[in-house]
């Protein structure tokens, strides 16, 4: 349990194509109104938001009691880079077009049941994830799912779409990138797996491979649906090289959350992965993280999390 006196709140105006606007102001004005001390954070670009987030965490006698994140798993996910191992509790204020982590943690979409949440103080601590493509500069943190190959196309071209609202976008996004190359060949080599030899290696070709920390993503499409996010371990879900008419058959069941059901579909378990494909994106609670080849690593324990 937390004592909770004084919060930074994370913001982005563009969260839920401007519901983060609403929740920000509404969340600001419920934690001011119960006495709590509340430090706006807000930047103009996400590299913005998380230096402004460092600089409120930098000093230990000023440091806030929580940090909250009032919008989506994209906002969550700056707010990770900057807070991960400063020993202070993520609170959330779902205000994004999926809100997957939030979900997966039992925190309500309601503004003030959220925000009662945060204050309740009550902590639950998790796992997160790590990615580091060729190139990057240091790996990037990520609690919910990292997509790679058509998943990380859609997530893509979802965030540039302004029609439809809400999950329908990446339904509409999928739809859209269909009509390009889907599968690729995969090399996917597995470390730490309970079910396989440590080494292990995968020669497949692969519409798509998720790395899942939790089971859902972009709005509670279940990709890796045994995921656990306090296991110590990532999921790994391969879709493997199938028609565009057996992928649209597909797309319903993955929309509505429910379990793929495909023989071209397998689940693995790793707590250090190393994925390469041509070409492929890659995509971390639904923001950019880069190209194929990377490696991810699970993170034991890495982060509190205020839950109800």
């Amino acid at each position: 349990m937390k004592t909770i006196r004084s919060i930074a709140l994370v913001t982005n105006p563009h969260s839920g194509q401007g519901k983060g606007e609403q929740v920000g102001l509404a969340a600001g004005a419920l934690f001011a109104e119960r006495g709590i001390q509340v430090a706006e954070i807000r930047g103009d670009s996400a590299a913005h938001t998380e230096a402004l987030l460092r600089e409120a965490l930098a000093d230990p006698g000023s440091r806030p009691d929580a940090v909250v994140s009032a919008g989506g798993d994209g906002l969550t996910c700056v707010a990770l880079q900057a807070l991960v191992g400063m020993d202070t509790p993520l609170g959330l204020v779902p205000g994004g077009t999926g809100n997957d982590l939030a979900r997966e943690v039992g925190v309500p979409e309601d503004t003030a049941a959220a925000v009662d949440v945060v204050l309740g103080g009550r902590t639950r601590t998790i796992d997160l994830g790590t990615v580091e493509t060729e190139g990057a500069k240091a790996p990037m943190w990520f609690a919910t799912v990292t997509g790679t190959g058509l998943d990380a196309r859609v997530t893509l071209r979802a965030n540039g779409l302004t029609w439809p609202k809400g999950p329908m976008r990446y339904t509409v996004a999928a739809l859209i990138e269909l009509m390009g190359k889907l599968a690729v060949p995969y090399r996917i080599e597995l470390h730490g797996s309970p079910d396989h030899a440590d080494g292990t290696v995968i020669e497949v070709p692969a519409v798509m491979v998720a790395v899942g920390n939790t089971r859902t993503y972009g709005g509670g499409m279940l990709i890796t649906p045994d995921a656990v996010i306090d296991d110590g371990m990532l999921d790994l879900t391969v879709v493997g090289a199938m028609s565009r008419l057996e992928m649209l058959r597909l797309l319903p069941a993955l929309s509505s959350g429910k379990r793929i059901e495909h023989p071209a579909t397998v689940q693995y378990r790793a707590s250090r992965i190393e994925l390469t494909a041509p070409g492929a994106p890659a995509t971390a609670d639904g923001d950019p993280a880069g190209t194929l080849p990377a490696t991810f690593r699970a993170h034991a324990r890495a982060l509190e999390v205020l839950v109800p």
